[in-house]
């Protein structure tokens, strides 16, 4: 049974309703949420509009959910069904829309992974805007809810790469009422239990990470003020230093409420939950999805599904802390791993899926070797405020033990039908080195080295190393290159006593704030000796409330306060992606007349012979 009939053996009300007609043959005659997504509708909890949607369901709601609306015509997406009670919710998307829509150089790209038939233009810029712009102008008086990545990374000032400015918090450009930050179950869970009580919505101010604007703010002795926005508009300096107060708030276990005015208003963003309990993430794992496209897409492919539909989260969270990454910013740098038991139970219903091949195609995470990690002693995580637990070495405090992710392994290989499970996540081999205080943990260690490169590679292991020379991987918080080389040394070895035809991938990022054409040229070079032709690569692009962004905006290290150039031209950006790809014909001239003009025949010599 393919997929097309998979969905027609379910019952019409096994996905939530998306159209007047649904809602009738469920013989509602009333919703309380109607929520709008810029994604296609996928349920399946990898979807964030979906796990949104089956937490207020499960919450007892009448719940609706309006994938992709028509914001360019007559609004009627928007109208066709009526009033929630409650409120109207935005999900714009599962990846920030910007990202979605432009290339790192901001050319547009012509299509869209969580879009049916990778169709382009489904959903516009920014939707958090424009969908609650055009449900104010509909219903003024009906409350508007802002969620995902997207608002999440916008909620205070921050620099658009695309408008190549600094903008206000979202919430000064959205007429939205709230918003929601981070992973979003426990808050709007709150606000639903808080809303059935008949507290009305506009008089819910303290509710833990969620964000508001108000002309009519009083301070708390506890609260911490930013500069405002127009003073960091005037002033880059103080953008930066703000991004240290915004970033250390977030990682802490126990935050205060941050301040920031906006013009005549006040953005306030209120502190964030504590990390959720296993027994939590695991019921938000547990609800009734379908794990399928809406039956509306028949015959048509939604690449970001195909991608994951046979794939299981394990956990939530990184505490990598890399410059340039939004994961920590919008997770939390605290992992959250599900139970056993609940991973064993998912992996089991994914068995029973008719065009089940018998092959999972990841267990994993942001980082797939995270699961069960934290610190030893927890009292002194509650007053670590560190963005990192691995940079710039491994926390001493931090349990690096693979034992449960190997006992996870060892388990869902033998549920019934399973023929293979592959970590198509990205790993952090800096973990799997040696742990000078327990030899328990380097046992552990090695044998999930070994356990991952003789079963669960399809072929290729994709880690990150991101650059080579030291200054780069300081600002972008990564270990030495030398961590990697070691490692690639233990996987050759690996490799070659088991007879393993296997590839070692890494990821690289050209442009970062800090590297300059020369240090690409050293990166070319190390790879080549290294025996690297180069095919997983990224220019990097600026995205709202990471480090990395921070600095290319204000010029500065929002820590050290030293200031940091950055590529930023199109034509500097090009100059420097192109030694990734030495090994081209099409690129050693362009190579070799760069190399001369700044008189390094000595870097040509070495890089090209």
């Amino acid at each position: 049974m393919d997929r097309n009939a998979q969905i027609e053996s379910y019952k019409p009300d096994a996905w939530l309703p998306t159209t007047k007609k649904e809602v009738e043959a469920r013989g509602w005659d009333y919703l309380d949420v109607i929520l709008f997504s810029g994604d296609a509708y996928v349920d399946h909890p990898s979807f964030g509009a979906a796990v949104i949607s089956r937490i207020l369901e499960a919450q007892g709601l009448n719940v609706a959910l309006v994938p992709q609306p028509d914001w360019r015509g007559d609004y009627r997406d928007f109208t066709k069904l009526g009033v929630p009670r409650m409120f109207f919710a935005i999900s714009p998307g599962a990846m920030d829309s910007m990202v979605n829509h432009y290339t790192a150089n901001k050319r547009l790209r012509s299509d869209d992974a969580y879009t049916p038939d990778k169709r382009a233009g489904m959903r516009p810029d920014y939707p958090s805007i424009v969908y609650a712009e055009i449900l104010k102008e509909l219903y003024p008086d009906v409350p508007v809810v802002l969620g995902g990545i997207e608002a999440s990374m916008r909620r205070l000032a921050h620099y658009d790469y695309w408008q190549d400015r600094l903008r206000p918090g979202i919430l000064a450009d959205s007429p939205a009422d709230l918003l929601i930050y981070g992973m979003g179950e426990k808050p709007v869970t709150e606000l639903v239990k808080l809303l059935k009580k008949g507290v009305p919505f506009h008089s819910i101010k303290n509710l833990p990470q969620t964000s508001y604007i108000s002309s009519k703010i009083t301070n708390l002795p506890e609260d911490i003020s930013l500069f405002s926005f127009d003073e960091c508009l005037n002033d880059k300096l103080k953008q930066a230093k703000n991004f240290r107060v915004i970033e250390e708030e977030s990682n802490k276990l126990k935050s205060s409420r941050i301040l920031q005015k906006t013009g005549d208003r006040t953005i306030v963003v209120n502190p964030p939950y504590q990390p959720a309990s296993t027994a939590e993430i695991d019921s938000w794992y547990e609800l009734p999805f379908t794990r399928l496209p809406h039956p509306k897409y028949k015959n048509k492919v939604i690449p970001a599904f195909e991608m994951i539909k046979f794939s299981v989260v394990i956990h939530r969270g990184c505490f990598g802390g890399c410059a340039f990454c939004t994961i920590s910013a919008h997770q939390g740098k605290h992992i959250i791993s599900r139970s056993k038991s609940s991973i064993l139970k998912e992996i089991r219903q994914i068995t029973q899926m008719p065009d089940f091949k018998g092959y999972i195609s990841d267990l994993g995470g942001p980082s797939a070797n995270m699961y069960q990690m934290k610190g030893k002693d927890e009292s002194i995580c509650k007053n670590c405020k560190k963005p990192s637990c691995a940079f710039p070495r491994i926390c001493k405090n931090l349990i690096t033990d693979h034992a449960p992710l190997l006992a996870l392994y060892d388990e869902a290989k033998k549920i019934e039908n399973v023929k293979k499970i592959f970590i198509g996540s990205g790993i952090r081999y800096d973990l799997l080195l040696d742990s000078p205080d327990s030899e328990v943990i380097n046992t552990s260690s090695r044998r999930y080295i070994e356990t991952l490169l003789k079963e669960h590679v399809s072929g290729r292991l994709k880690v990150a190393p991101e650059h080579t020379e030291k200054n780069i991987l300081q600002i972008m918080r990564k270990p030495p290159f030398e961590v990697f080389e070691r490692f690639k040394r233990i996987f050759d070895r690996i490799s070659s006593d088991n007879n393993i035809n296997e590839q070692l991938i890494p990821y690289f990022i050209s442009s970062h704030p800090g590297c300059t054409a020369i240090d690409m040229v050293e990166l070319a070079i190390k790879t080549k000796k290294m025996n690297f032709h180069l095919e997983q690569v990224q220019d990097f692009t600026p995205t709202p409330l990471t480090l990395a962004t921070e600095i290319f905006y204000t010029g500065f290290h929002p820590y050290t306060l030293e200031k940091i150039t950055t590529a930023k031209s199109q034509q500097e950006k090009l100059s420097q992606r192109q030694f990734f790809f030495w090994y081209l014909p099409e690129y050693r001239p362009k190579i070799t007349q760069f190399l001369r003009n700044i008189n390094r025949n000595d870097l040509l010599h070495r890089l090209l012979g």
